[in-house]
């Protein structure tokens, strides 16, 4: 599993204030866990369902500064959230997206991008069960999957209230979207984050701002 923009997006984005509590759905590497734990002084949960991804993460997280205050389980959301007993101030999850498109041919990047292992269903439904009233879920998707799950999210309960749109480069439309979703039926934060400035790694001031904390070379 490659570290990704959009998990570094994620973590880089996500409101971490007052959070004591905060669980990553579908880790990965392990990344968005150990920023969340960088940022913040709160107690990090983070669950796998890809064992490969698990093994790595867990390696990750034992060698990472932070790594008293993170716990990694093998299991899925949907079992983890039938039987939690505690709720989080915060869920961040950067969640397989794909849903009508066709899937990678290894299983791994199967699980990780295709969303036949967690849907936007679950992943609203299980974050409904877990999450305090004050809480927030935080996610990242491709536009078009988005709107669907802003859709999907505010039909159960849960609303947008900050949307970045994010794009590749200022020739280009944006191509995800950052969101963070609230029991609060309020009129949600919008803003526009451009990556690159056109070229190849020749980033732009405000992404570099934005994630300057976590890369060496910025």
């Amino acid at each position: 599993m490659k570290v990704g923009t959009d998990s570094v997006l994620l973590g880089a984005w996500t409101n971490v204030g007052q959070a004591e509590n905060i669980l990553d759905i579908g880790t990965g590497t392990g990344l968005v866990a150990i920023m969340m734990a960088q940022r913040s002084d709160a107690d990090i949960h983070a669950i796998e369902l890809q064992k490969n991804a698990f093994q790595q993460a867990r390696e990750n997280i034992y060698n990472c500064p932070w790594s008293d205050r993170i716990q990694i389980q093998y299991v899925s959301f949907q079992e983890y959230a039938s039987c939690a007993d505690r709720s989080f101030d915060l869920i961040v999850s950067n969640p397989p997206y794909f849903i009508d498109s066709l899937s990678p041919t290894r299983e791994d990047r199967y699980q990780a991008r295709h969303n036949s292992t967690l849907s936007q269903e679950d992943l609203i439904l299980g974050s409904l069960k877990i999450l305090k009233s004050d809480g927030r879920l935080s996610v990242i998707l491709p536009y078009r999957e988005g709107h669907s799950f802003i859709d999907l999210a505010g039909r159960n309960g849960l609303y947008c209230s900050r949307k970045t749109y994010v794009k590749p480069n200022p020739n280009k439309n944006p191509k995800r979207l950052l969101l963070e979703f609230s029991f609060q039926q309020i009129k949600p934060e919008e803003k526009h984050l451009t990556i690159e400035k056109g070229e190849r790694h020749n980033f732009t001031r405000e992404y570099r701002s934005l994630t300057r904390d976590f890369y060496l070379n910025f």
